[in-house]
């Protein structure tokens, strides 16, 4: 996370300072690299240190950060479009804030009682378990960290791992998930709103505004899966986001379609951006947080690393994608790229139905015994010979004896 908060600094002085198209390109790359650190690191550090009852709450908290970041992004934009030629290198600099919010925030925070285990130093692990719990009773959670470590060291490289039998399940859920999360086609409206916005028949600025309008929602929805995520659940909220998210891309591209045959009506131009933001509501309680939080829980302690940084790649490759092709789609495809994306929702609901178990409440040390030997399709899958495990306790047995087998 230190490095991410440097990367971050670095790009946005160069691209601020840019006098050519090069120097612009080279500062984005840089903080792409921040980017893809910060996004693999930060929800991993989150749910290490998290307790886990509470563990979605503050996991969500991440994807909070990111949507308000967008937020104040669309309101620095707004608020600086008319400053000329400054406005886009006071744009890109105001970056620098959080950059440098992040480098010595990361620097002052200690690590998790996990890494530190890792690592051998277990009296200052305890410490900081006692210091985040605020309280000196931690011998339980200790002992489960320590056995989860104990259990990690006689596995090979995590990358090596996580393509092992036992750690299927979670290879697939860490890479569809984010793959899933983008063709949702939230990055594509979120991109390029503006470009739609005034397609429908708005000048620039009311296109601008309506951004921040979107981004506003966005951020209020988020709030709304940090409060309800681990009351109601990870997959309640998946179902409800993604039927809102189907229904809402119907009556987009319905309006689309009968704008572009009678345009120039403003109330239709309302209209879609209405059903927009119902659908940027549903993705921000659902996919939004979750495609980052469930892969952070559903990987075991010795793949979890290897778990994170799949997870982020297989989102911002997907992100690239959809962002390079989105316009070229929606020029040939007109309406009929938003009836695309609600076909894609729909398998990814039956993906969810069919194949993540509910990770609501699960301690992170015990989640392939909880989850995936006991799941009605990974159990067959994962079930050792003498079928699947009664207890967690026989579960564990029956981990520790796979993990060994994997070492060999």
């Amino acid at each position: 996370m230190v490095f991410s908060g440097f990367f971050f600094g670095l790009g946005t002085a160069i691209a601020a300072a840019s006098v050519a198209v090069g120097m612009m390109v080279l500062g984005r790359v840089v903080i792409g690299f921040g980017v893809g650190l910060a996004s693999s690191t930060t929800p991993l550090f989150i749910s290490e240190m998290a307790p886990y009852k509470y563990r979605g709450t503050l996991n969500l908290a991440f994807q909070m950060a990111v949507t308000i970041g967008i937020f104040a992004a669309q309101l620095i934009n707004y608020g600086t479009q008319n400053i000329h030629p400054w406005s886009w290198r006071i744009s890109v600099a105001l970056g620098g804030v959080p950059a440098l919010c992040m480098f010595i925030g990361s620097i002052i925070l200690p690590d998790t009682p996990n890494s530190l285990v890792n690592r051998g130093k277990l009296d200052e692990a305890r410490a900081v378990l006692k210091m985040i719990r605020g309280t000196e009773d931690v011998d339980v959670e200790f002992e489960d960290i320590l056995v989860a470590s104990e259990m990690a060291k006689t596995a090979p490289n995590p990358y090596m791992s996580i393509i092992k039998r036992r750690c299927v399940p979670q290879l697939i859920i860490v890479i569809f998930l984010p793959l899933f999360q983008q063709f949702t086609g939230i990055n594509a409206v979120m991109f390029y709103s503006p470009q739609m916005f005034q397609a429908a028949g708005q000048n620039s600025n009311d296109a601008l505004l309506n951004t921040v309008i979107i981004g506003s929602v966005n951020v209020f929805s988020t709030i709304i899966a940090i409060v309800l995520v681990d009351r109601l659940g990870r997959r309640f909220l998946f179902f409800q986001g993604g039927a809102q998210m189907i229904a809402s891309l119907a009556i987009v591209g319905a309006l689309i379609k009968y704008n572009t045959d009678a345009p120039g009506n403003v109330h239709m131009a309302q209209s879609i951006v209405a059903f927009i933001c119902i659908y940027v509501a549903g993705f921000a309680w659902s996919w939004g947080p979750l495609a980052w939080l469930v892969p952070s829980e559903i990987s075991t302690l010795e793949t979890r690393s290897a778990g994170m940084s799949i997870a982020t790649c297989s989102n911002f490759l997907f992100t690239f994608l959809i962002g390079q092709c989105f316009l070229s789609m929606l020029c040939a495809m007109e309406w009929g790229v938003f009836i695309f994306f609600l076909a894609i929702v729909v398998i990814m609901t039956m993906f969810v139905a069919a194949c993540l178990p509910e990770t609501k409440g699960v301690p992170v040390e015990e989640v392939d015994v909880v989850l995936f030997y006991n799941h009605w399709l990974w159990g067959r899958y994962m079930a050792p010979a003498g079928g699947l495990p009664r207890d967690n306790q026989d579960a564990a047995a029956v981990s520790t004896v796979s993990l060994e087998a994997d070492a060999k």
